[in-house]
Formats: structure tokens, C-alpha cells, sequence
């Protein structure tokens, strides 16, 4: 079990060799309020089939706390790339607290459900913040990411986004609690890429990213967020071998 928890702890949040530092949050100007995802409670859809998704604190998988993720609709398209809706079911001490739908397009069969509670590893203990990845089980594969609030039997969808992994590249979103508690009223993330350079005398040549920095923080019961960049636009990047970027501490 803890080789799984690993396992999602690096699928999840990514490698950890760039970090968040507070100059480079700070030297960003707020450019964008972004609106929170609605969570939609509606449980009505017929049930194709369920798994079973453990929650792990610490490494360890929780005893009473698990997540029903209910496939409620399927359809491929002329090329054949199918879109899925499930319904996330949330229960704490084996009692129903919360339900969720998300849409997944590009879904792969065989694809694996995995949750952890935190914002990070190190805050995972009695924290409100679940955090869900769903993907194919392999490199080169897309997974989808949701983060998740859930206190007091109010869920709120936090944050979601994708992250890839092929033998040392890819991209992750690092996310960044400088109050290091479990339950902060703010905190970071950035989206974090390293993929290969395009030069053809070195293809060990690789370009490292950073991108959509976005604060959140908690207002009343309700989660805001801002973005702090240009979307979709790195606001730094640095060149290095890929044995360079993977020799980080």
C-alpha cells in the first residue's frame, strides 16, 4: 500500500526539484479573478459501474474514508476518443458527506483512481483538502487532477488540472503552503513543465517552465482564486541537460 501512496504522491504533485519561492510569487501582478468550478450534487443518473477509491493519509490508506466514483455516462466520438461523466460520491467514516460530477474527455480504459488527503505529503493529517487523480497507469499518459475542499459536509471543488509524465519530462502543478498547516486560508500553486528542447545537436537538451501561478485564498466558507500571470503564458524559463534538471535537490 505505501508503494501506491508513492506512487500517487509523485503522479500527483509532481517532482519536486523546482520550488515556489515567495520573491517570484510576489514579482507577479494579479491579472485575473478566476471563477470557483460549481460542484453538482444531483444523483439521479442511472449507474453504469463504480469503483472503489481509497483516501490515504500519511502513506497509509484510511480505514472508513473512501471515495464511490460512479460512471453515469459514456460516448466516443467519430475518432474514437471518448468522453465520460462520473459522479464522485465522498465518504468520511463511512458516511456520505458530499457528492461531485466531472466530465472527462480523452478517458482511457484501465484507467486508475487515486486520492490522498492534503495539500501537500507533509500536510495530509486532519486536513480538509482531498486531492484525486485519474489516468492510465503508464508514461506518456495524461491524468486528470482535482482538488477538492470538504469540511463540515460542504465540498467545493477547489482547482483541477492535467499532468504527464514520460521517463523525466512532462508537466505537473506544484503547489505551495507557506503556512504549512493543514487547513490554510491561502495558499499557491504554478504550473511547472520540463520537455525536450528542440535543437538536434543535443536532444538531452531540455527547456524548464513555469507558468499560471494562481493564489487561492478562503473567504468566509467559500475558496477564491486569482491568477497572478498571463494564462497559458511561462513567465519563466530556463535551459539545462536533463541530467542538470534531475540532479535538482
Amino acid at each position: 500500500m505505501k508503494i501506491q501512496a508513492l506512487l500517487f504522491s509523485i503522479l500527483l504533485i509532481g517532482c519536486q526539484k523546482t520550488k515556489n519561492t515567495d520573491s517570484e510569487i510576489a514579482a507577479l501582478p494579479v491579472v485575473q479573478e478566476i471563477p470557483m468550478e460549481a460542484v453538482d450534487n444531483s444523483a439521479d443518473e442511472k449507474i453504469i459501474k463504480t469503483d472503489t477509491v481509497a483516501i490515504y493519509v500519511n502513506g497509509e490508506e484510511s480505514s472508513k474514508d473512501y471515495i464511490l466514483a460512479n460512471l453515469v455516462e459514456q460516448q466516443a466520438d467519430k475518432d474514437s476518443v471518448v468522453t465520460v461523466k462520473y459522479r464522485l460520491d465522498f465518504y468520511q467514516n463511512k458516511n456520505k458527506t458530499g457528492s461531485s460530477k466531472v466530465t472527462i474527455k480523452g478517458f482511457e480504459k484501465g484507467s486508475d483512481w487515486m486520492a490522498s488527503y492534503g495539500l501537500t505529503s507533509e500536510t495530509s493529517k486532519n486536513s480538509p483538502f482531498i486531492h484525486i487523480s485519474v489516468g492510465y497507469p503508464a508514461c506518456g499518459y495524461t491524468h486528470d487532477n482535482y482538488l477538492y475542499y470538504l469540511k463540515n459536509n460542504s465540498l467545493q471543488l477547489v482547482h483541477q488540472w492535467n499532468t504527464m509524465s514520460d521517463s523525466g519530462w512532462g508537466s505537473w502543478v506544484e503547489i505551495a503552503n507557506p503556512s504549512k498547516s493543514s487547513d490554510p486560508k491561502s495558499f499557491y500553486c504554478k504550473t511547472v513543465a520540463f520537455v525536450p528542447a528542440d535543437e538536434d545537436e543535443n536532444m538531452d537538451m531540455g527547456i524548464l517552465t513555469h507558468s499560471d501561478s494562481i493564489s487561492f485564498e478562503l473567504k468566509g466558507n467559500q475558496w477564491s482564486k486569482k491568477l497572478l500571470s498571463a494564462k497559458d503564458k511561462a513567465y519563466f524559463k530556463k535551459k539545462m541537460t536533463f541530467d542538470q534538471f534531475n540532479s535538482q535537490e
